[in-house]
């Protein structure tokens, strides 16, 4: 039994994501329903509705496939760093809530922006600036690093 709970524990992430997905691929079904349903009514209104509630599924389902991909090739990377032994490691320091403190984290993001200065085309050093970033709590620069990352990395930049 402990067994099954530490792995439980250790893809707790994983269960989220694909409780959410499973539930939003139930809604992106019942919107392309009801969009069917609505565009095979005779009043024209009706049927005009139906057309724009057909477009709510396909840019969900667009975004779901999206963000699946993107989580995908980011677990990709951050095994393989792992491999190398190129993750960095999480040696700051936290509150008593388990945040991480502000000012350590900017100061390890230098770090880790000089090194991506340095290496502008190797996607080690945007993965590691991502993950600094996303200690700093910047999250809109995080992703986008990432992205930055996961991009050269499937362009061939894989040499360090």
């Amino acid at each position: 039994m402990s067994a099954a709970l530490t792995a439980l524990k250790a893809n707790r992430t994983k269960i989220w994501v694909g409780a959410v997905t499973l539930l939003l691929v139930f809604y992106l079904v019942v919107a392309v329903q009801r969009s069917v349903l609505l565009m095979s009514d005779p009043n024209l209104v009706a049927k005009a509705i139906g057309v724009a509630y057909l477009v709510l599924p396909v840019i969900g389902a667009w975004a779901l496939i999206r963000e699946l991909l993107f989580g995908a090739r980011t677990e990709r990377l951050a095994k393989i760093l792992e491999a190398e032994g190129g993750l960095p490691e999480d040696t700051l320091p936290r509150t008593p809530a388990g945040r991480i403190i502000r000012e350590a984290a900017d100061l390890e993001f230098e770090k880790y922006r000089v090194e991506a200065e340095a290496a502008p085309g190797d996607w080690r050093s945007w993965f590691r600036l991502s993950c600094a970033y996303d200690a700093a709590g910047d999250r809109k620069r995080a992703r986008a690093s990432m992205r930055d990352a996961v991009r050269m990395f499937r362009s061939g930049a894989q040499k360090p």
